[in-house]
C-alpha cells in the first residue's frame, strides 16, 4: 500500500482511519500531533524546566526524543529523571539505553532508586509481600520519587509518556473502582488546583496510540527491542488492557471514544472537587488528599 501523500510504501495505517503513511510523512504527522497537543492544552511555556520521566521504554524515550527535537533551540530546559525500581534482568538494560541517549544528546540525567529512597528494591518488596501485587508499591513509590526529586531539582512540570491507550485504561479502572477523585486529576494536564508541593504532569502523547508510538520508536531507532516489565501481567491494569483491546479489535475506535467522551465530562468532575482541601502528609510533608499519603502507608506496611 502506498502513502497517501506520495508514492512511497507506507509503514503504518493510522488507527481510527484508513490513512496510510510512509516513514517521512508519518514522522511529520507524529510531530505535528505532539505540537498541537502541547499548544492546545498550554503544556509548556518558554522558560519552563521540564522533567521527563524516563523508564527506558518506547513511550518515554520517544517523548524525550521528540521534546528534545522541538525545544532544543528554545529557552525551555529539559532534564531526564530515571528510577531504578530494582527488577532483576529488566531495568538494567533500559537504564543503559537512557544513559547512552542522554549522553549523546547532552541532556542532564538524574537517576534514583527504590533501594536508596526506601531501603528495598521492588524484588525484595515482592518477596516480603507475596500476597500483594508489586505494581501497588511500584506505582505509588515511583510517583513519590518523581514529585519529590522534581521539587528538589527546580522542575516545574513533569512530562510523562502516557498515551491514548494508557488513559483509556485508567479511565475505566477508576470507573470500575468508583474512584471519582482519581478521575478528576486526569487529562492532558493533571491536577485540579495548583499546589506548591505538587508538580503537575503533562502528557504530550495524550492523543497518540500505543501503535503509533511503537511505530515511531522503531522507525527512528529510538528503541531496537521492546521489553515488558515481568510484573505487568499481574496487574489490575493488564486485565483492563486486555478487555479494551478486545473491544477495540471488534469495535475500532473504542479507545478514542472512551477518552474523548471522558474529556467532555472532565470539567464537571474537576469542578466538583476544586474546593476540596489539599492536605500535607503528617509523616513526609507531601501533598495528599488524606492525613497520611499512600506512600507512607505502604512504607509503614513494609517496616
Amino acid at each position: 500500500m502506498n502513502c497517501r501523500n506520495c508514492k512511497n510504501n507506507s509503514v503504518i495505517t493510522l488507527p481510527n482511519s484508513n490513512i496510510s503513511l510512509c516513514k517521512k510523512h508519518f514522522n511529520i504527522y507524529f510531530e505535528r500531533k505532539v505540537r498541537k497537543t502541547i499548544r492546545i492544552y498550554n503544556m509548556i511555556d518558554k522558560n519552563d524546566t521540564i522533567g521527563i520521566a524516563c523508564s527506558g521504554g518506547k513511550d518515554s524515550m520517544s517523548l524525550l526524543y521528540i521534546l528534545n527535537k522541538i525545544f532544543k533551540p528554545t529557552k525551555v530546559k529539559l532534564v531526564a529523571l530515571a528510577i531504578d525500581e530494582g527488577i532483576k534482568d529488566y531495568r538494567d538494560p533500559n537504564f543503559k539505553f537512557v544513559k547512552s541517549f542522554c549522553k549523546k544528546n547532552k541532556i542532564k540525567l538524574h537517576t534514583f532508586s527504590f533501594k536508596k529512597e526506601f531501603g528495598k528494591t521492588l524484588d525484595e518488596i515482592k518477596k516480603k509481600n507475596p500476597e500483594t501485587i508489586p505494581c501497588t508499591f511500584c506505582g505509588v513509590f515511583r510517583r513519590k520519587i518523581l514529585n519529590d526529586k522534581a521539587l528538589e531539582l527546580g522542575v516545574n512540570k513533569l512530562a510523562t509518556g502516557h498515551n491514548l491507550d494508557d488513559e483509556a485504561q485508567t479511565i475505566l479502572m477508576n470507573q470500575f473502582r468508583k474512584n471519582t477523585r482519581a478521575s478528576a486529576v486526569l487529562g492532558p494536564v493533571t491536577g485540579i488546583v495548583d499546589d506548591p508541593k505538587f508538580i503537575r504532569r503533562i502528557k504530550p502523547f495524550y492523543f497518540l496510540t500505543e501503535k503509533e508510538i511503537t511505530t515511531f520508536a522503531f522507525l527512528n531507532n529510538i528503541l531496537d527491542k521492546y521489553a515488558e516489565c515481568p510484573n505487568a501481567k499481574l496487574s489490575y491494569r493488564n486485565s483492563v488492557l486486555e478487555l479494551i483491546n478486545e473491544f477495540e479489535k471488534r469495535y475500532p475506535g473504542t479507545k478514542y471514544n472512551i477518552v474523548s467522551s471522558f474529556l467532555e465530562t472532565l470539567p464537571l468532575v474537576k469542578e466538583s472537587f476544586k474546593n476540596k482541601t489539599i492536605k500535607t502528609c503528617k509523616k513526609c510533608g507531601a501533598a495528599t488528599s488524606k492525613e497520611i499519603c499512600q506512600a507512607c502507608v505502604l512504607l509503614e506496611k513494609l517496616n
